[in-house]
C-alpha cells in the first residue's frame, strides 16, 4: 500500500480484489486488523509551537553574538581592573540583548498563538458499510477497504475510488484548484491523467456538491494525495528569510570589520605609542565594545515590529517579524486562481435572449448588478422570462451563516439563483410538483411546477441537448419554429460565449396540460428561451492590483488546477499575458527545460500539487525571489518552500496557513500590493539607520585611534556606548519608522545579491566618517589645554551634536527635510535633553564628565556649523543620487 498505484486506471472489480473486500464492506475483525496494520486514518501534525524555541530564536543573530561576546569581555575587564566602568558596560549590553530578544519573542508568538487553532484539524463522521449495515463511524477509524456511503454535503474522509454513483458531482477546489463541481463515475481511465481529470477517484477533504453513491477506501492518512502534501510540508525545515541572511551577513561585515580595524590599531599602537602592552591590549579591547553597534539589534527588531502593525491593521497577519522585509526583494508572485484572484463563486457574466446579448454586471454572491445591451440598461422583456426559467429549475435554499443570508446548493444553480434575484425575478406562486434529476449522460435537469391549474416544465443544460429537445422558440414575445439556421446561430454564440471562459447552459419550457406524463413528453417540443453564461470572476481589486505589481517590477504567474481556457481567459481580463502551458507539458519537462520556460510562461493550468512545487524551484534556481500565494491543500508546499509564503485566511486550509509565513485575514490579492510596499519601506529604512550608525562608529573608532597614537584617549568606552545605545538610537528608531517614500512602488525590486550595505552605504560612511573624525580630533586638541575630561566632554558632546550632519544625508537622499517626521525632531531633541542630564546632573560621574560653559557651547556651535557646510559640499560632490537627483 505504501507504493502509489494508478487505482484510476483499474477496473472496479479488480480493484476491489486487490484491496480483498467487497462491495458489502469489511467485516469488524477486518477493519481491526487493518486498522492495526495501516494506523488511524489521521495526518498528525508532529511540529507545535514551543515558547522556548521561539525565545532561543531571537538570540541567533551574528550581531547577537558579538554583543553577548562583548559583554563577557566587559564583565572580564571588570574583575581585572576592578573597574566599575566596565561592569556598568556589560550590564548596558546584557539589557539591550535581552530586551530586544522578548520583544522579538512577543511578536513571533502572539502571531503563532493566533493561527494555533488554525492547525487543529477537524476530525468528521462518514457513513461506511460494516458487516454489510451502514454505520457511522470517526473518519480516523477508516481503513483501505472500507465501502464508505456518499450524500450531499459529506466531506470525504480519504482517497477512493468510486464503485457507484448517482449524479454526483465533486467540489475539488481545495485540492485542485478548479472552481467548477467535477462530475464522477464509475469508469476505467487511462493511466496518464493528472488529478483533476480522474473522474473515477475521491479525493480526502473535497466535497460531494450534489449526487451519491459508494466508493472503496484505497488511501488513508499519509497515504492520501492530501496526507503526500502534509508529508512534504513536515519534511521541509523552516529556512531562514532573505533579509535574516542578509541580517547575519552585515553582522558578520559589522563584526570582522571591527576585529580588523582593533588589530590594526593595537599593532600601530604597540609599534608607534610609548604604552605598554597590556595597556594597549586593553585599550583594544575597550574599543571593540564600545564601536559595536548595540542599538542595532533592537531598532531592527522594533522597525520590522512597527512594520508588522501596520501590515496587521490591513488584514494582513505576519508569523515571522523578518518576512515583512523580505516581500521587499520579491521579484514573482506565483498565485493560485480559485478564490485569490477570483472570487471562487460562479457568477453569470452574459444572456442570450430573444437574439439579444445581454451583460450582466456584479461578481459573487452580492444582489448588486445591472443587465446591458451596448452599455445602456436592458428592458426588462429582454431577460425576463430566461431568468425566470433559470429560478424555477433550481434547488438552491437560502439558509444563514453567522446572521447573514447564505445560498445553499450547486455553484451553477447558486449563480442562476443570484442572475435572478439582480433582476427583480421572482418565481412567487410557483409550486414544485416533481424534478428529472440532471446527470453527466443527461446533461439536462427538468422540473415540473404549477401556478394554480397552470402547469409548466423547465429544462436547462448543455446548449446543444437542450436544442435537441426543442421545436419552438420564443422571439420579441411570440413562439415561432426553431429552424436550422436559428439553431446554428445560437450554437455559433454558444461558441463564442465559450472561447471567453464562460460555462453556458441553454434554457427552455413547455406548458402540460396533464404533468402526469412520461418523461419523455415532459421534455419534448420545448420553446428555447436562450442561454446563460457564467464564470469565476475576477476579484474586483485584483486588476488594479497586478498592474502596480508589474509597475514595481514585480511579474505575477498563475498556477491552477483549472482547464487552460478558463486559466488563459481570467489571465487577460486581469492583466496576466505571455505565454500558457498544461500540467501534462510540465511533467514531461526535464529540470532544465522547466527553467527556461518558466522565464516565458505567465499561465500554468491543470497543474497537479507537486508539479507546483517544481514551477516555483524552477524559478529559485533561474534567481528569482518568489512569493507564493493560496488557499487550498495543494498550495502548501510551494507555500512553505517560496521565500514568502502567503495563505488566504478565510478561504484558505488549515495546511495552507500552516505552511505559510503570512496569511491574509480578508483573502485581498491586494493586500499584497500593500505588503510588498511596506517590505520595501521597511528595508529602505533599515539601509538608513544602518548608514546613520555605522557613519557614527566609524568616526568613533578613527577619533579613538589617531588620539592613541599620540598618547590619549579622547572619550570614555562608556560615553561611546550611551552615544550608541541612546543618543544615536532614538533618532535611528523614528528612521526605521519613516513612511513610504511616493517612489518606491515605480522601481523594480532591488538585486538579489545586493545587501543593506551597498556601494552608497560604504560612500556615505567612509566619507562623513572621514569628516567626522577630522572636525572631532580637532575639537578634542582644541579642548586640551583645558584638562583631559574636558575635552573629553567637548568630544562626547561633539558626537551627539554632529547626529543633525549625518541626519541632513540621510532625508537629502530620501528628498525629505529632517522637519519632515515631527518624530524624527522629538528623537533629536530628547537626544540633546539626555545630553544635558549627563553633563549638569550627578549622572556626570558615572561618565566622567564636566559641567560646559558658555564659551565650550559656543565652540560647539562653530563646529556644528562647519560640520553642517562640509556635509552639504560631500553630498553634492559624492553622494547625490545622479538617476534621482534631488528637488
Amino acid at each position: 500500500m505504501a507504493t502509489r498505484v494508478p487505482w484510476h486506471s483499474i477496473p472496479r472489480d479488480d480493484v476491489l480484489n486487490r484491496l480483498n473486500t467487497r462491495t458489502e464492506g469489511l467485516t469488524d475483525k477486518e477493519a481491526k486488523e487493518r486498522l492495526e496494520k495501516f494506523g488511524k486514518n489521521e495526518i498528525i501534525l508532529e511540529k507545535k509551537i514551543s515558547p522556548l524555541s521561539i525565545l532561543l530564536d531571537q538570540f541567533k543573530d551574528f550581531l547577537i553574538f558579538i554583543l553577548i561576546g562583548a559583554a563577557i569581555v566587559s564583565l572580564a575587564l571588570g574583575y581585572i581592573e576592578q573597574s566599575e566602568e566596565y561592569f556598568f558596560d556589560a550590564g548596558l549590553i546584557i539589557t539591550i540583548v535581552v530586551l530586544n530578544g522578548l520583544f522579538g519573542f512577543f511578536q513571533n508568538y502572539k502571531a503563532e498563538k493566533s493561527l494555533e487553532a488554525l492547525k487543529k484539524l477537524s476530525v468528521p463522521n462518514a457513513m461506511v458499510r460494516r458487516n454489510g449495515i451502514p454505520t457511522e463511524l470517526s473518519s480516523t477509524e477508516l481503513v483501505p477497504g472500507d465501502i464508505i456511503i456518499l450524500n450531499e454535503g459529506n466531506m470525504i474522509p480519504a482517497d477512493a475510488r468510486i464503485i457507484f454513483s448517482k449524479n454526483l458531482l465533486m467540489d475539488e477546489s481545495i485540492l485542485t484548484g478548479e472552481s467548477v463541481p467535477s462530475s464522477k463515475k464509475d469508469i476505467s481511465l487511462n493511466k496518464d491523467l493528472s488529478l483533476g481529470d480522474r473522474k473515477n477517484m475521491l479525493y480526502a477533504d473535497t466535497y460531494v456538491s450534489r449526487g451519491n453513491g459508494e466508493a472503496v477506501i484505497v488511501n488513508t492518512a499519509l497515504q492520501t494525495e492530501v496526507g503526500l502534501i502534509a508529508q512534504e510540508i513536515h519534511k521541509a525545515e523552516d529556512p531562514p528569510t532573505l533579509f535574516q541572511v542578509e541580517l547575519n551577513k552585515l553582522g558578520k561585515t559589522i563584526g570582522t570589520g571591527l576585529i580588523g580595524v582593533i588589530i590594526f590599531i593595537a599593532l600601530v599602537q604597540f609599534l608607534v605609542s610609548t604604552m605598554d602592552p597590556i595597556t594597549i591590549f586593553l585599550t583594544a579591547i575597550a574599543l571593540a565594545v564600545a564601536a559595536i553597534p548595540e542599538g542595532l539589534p533592537a531598532v531592527v527588531t522594533l522597525a520590522l515590529a512597527m512594520g508588522t502593525m501596520r501590515m496587521a491593521r490591513k488584514n494582513a497577519l505576519v508569523r515571522r517579524l523578518s518576512v515583512v522585509e523580505g516581500l521587499s526583494s520579491v521579484d514573482v508572485i506565483c498565485t493560485d486562481k480559485t478564490g485569490t484572484l477570483t472570487e471562487n463563486a460562479l457568477t453569470v457574466r452574459k444572456l442570450l435572449y430573444d437574439s439579444q446579448v445581454v451583460d450582466v454586471t456584479g461578481r459573487g454572491h452580492t444582489l448588486e448588478g445591472k443587465f446591458l445591451t451596448d452599455g445602456k440598461p436592458a428592458p426588462k422583456s429582454f431577460y425576463e422570462k430566461l431568468l425566470w426559467c433559470g429560478l424555477v429549475c433550481n434547488n438552491v435554499v437560502i439558509g444563514k451563516e453567522n446572521g447573514k443570508e447564505k445560498y445553499m446548493g450547486d455553484p451553477t444553480e447558486v449563480a442562476l439563483f443570484i442572475s435572478a434575484k439582480k433582476g427583480e425575478i421572482s418565481s412567487e406562486g410557483y409550486a414544485r410538483i416533481d424534478e428529472i434529476t440532471f446527470s453527466s449522460e443527461r446533461k439536462r435537469m427538468t422540473v415540473i411546477a404549477h401556478k394554480g391549474n397552470d402547469y409548466v416544465a423547465c429544462m436547462k443544460g448543455a446548449p446543444e441537448t437542450i436544442l435537441e429537445h426543442c421545436t419552438h422558440l420564443l422571439e420579441k414575445g411570440k413562439v415561432i419554429h426553431l429552424t436550422d439556421s436559428k439553431k446554428k446561430k445560437i450554437l455559433a454564440y454558444n461558441k463564442e460565449m465559450a472561447k471567453d471562459a464562460l460555462r453556458v447552459l441553454g434554457f427552455s419550457y413547455k406548458d402540460l396540460n396533464n404533468p402526469k406524463v412520461s418523461e419523455k413528453i415532459v421534455e419534448s417540443g420545448h420553446i428555447f428561451l436562450g442561454l446563460q453564461g457564467m464564470v469565476d470572476p475576477p476579484r474586483k481589486e485584483v486588476p488594479d492590483a497586478i498592474a502596480a505589481c508589474l509597475t514595481a517590477g514585480v511579474r505575477i504567474i498563475m498556477i491552477t488546477g483549472d482547464n487552460i481556457d478558463t486559466a488563459k481567459a481570467i489571465a487577460r481580463e486581469i492583466g496576466v499575458h505571455g505565454k500558457a502551458l498544461e500540467g501534462k507539458q510540465i511533467e514531461n519537462m526535464s529540470d532544465s527545460e522547466l527553467r527556461l520556460q518558466v522565464e516565458k510562461v505567465n499561465v500554468f493550468a491543470r497543474v497537479a500539487p507537486l508539479d507546483k512545487n517544481r514551477i516555483l524551484k524552477a524559478l529559485q534556481a533561474n534567481g528569482h525571489n518568489v512569493a507564493m500565494t493560496g488557499d487550498g491543500v495543494n498550495d502548501a508546499p510551494a507555500l512553505r518552500n517560496a521565500h514568502v509564503g502567503i495563505a488566504m485566511g478565510i478561504r484558505g486550509t488549515d495546511i495552507a496557513k500552516q505552511a505559510s509565513d503570512m496569511v491574509l485575514l480578508d483573502d485581498n490579492f491586494a493586500s499584497i500590493v500593500e505588503a510588498i510596499k511596506e517590505g520595501r519601506t521597511i528595508f529602505s529604512n533599515i539601509r538608513n539607520f544602518v548608514t546613520y550608525l555605522l557613519m557614527s562608529n566609524f568616526s568613533e573608532v578613527f577619533v579613538v585611534f589617531f588620539a592613541s597614537l599620540v598618547g590619549f584617549i579622547p572619550i570614555r568606552a562608556t560615553q561611546l556606548l550611551w552615544i550608541n545605545l541612546l543618543t544615536d538610537g532614538a533618532p535611528a528608531l523614528v528612521l526605521g519608522a519613516d513612511p513610504s517614500r511616493p517612489h518606491v512602488m515605480k522601481q523594480g525590486p532591488r538585486p538579489r545579491n545586493e545587501g543593506i550595505i551597498n556601494k552608497w552605504v560604504l560612500k556615505a560612511v567612509v566619507s562623513i566618517g572621514i569628516l567626522d573624525t577630522i572636525l572631532i580630533l580637532g575639537l578634542f586638541f582644541y579642548s586640551l589645554p583645558f584638562g583631559e575630561d574636558y575635552a573629553r566632554t567637548m568630544v562626547f558632546t561633539g558626537f551627539v551634536l554632529s547626529e543633525a550632519t549625518r541626519l541632513i544625508v540621510i532625508r537629502m537622499k530620501d528628498k525629505l527635510t529632517i522637519f519632515s517626521n515631527k518624530w524624527l525632531v522629538i528623537a533629536i531633541i530628547a537626544s540633546l535633553i539626555l545630553q544635558l542630564l549627563v553633563l549638569y546632573t550627578p549622572l556626570s560621574t558615572y561618565f566622567g564628565t564636566v559641567p560646559l560653559d558658555l564659551e565650550a557651547w559656543k565652540v560647539l556651535l562653530v563646529f556644528l556649523g562647519v560640520s553642517i557646510a562640509s556635509v552639504l559640499g560631500i553630498y553634492h560632490l559624492f553622494l547625490r543620487d545622479k538617476e534621482h537627483p534631488d528637488v
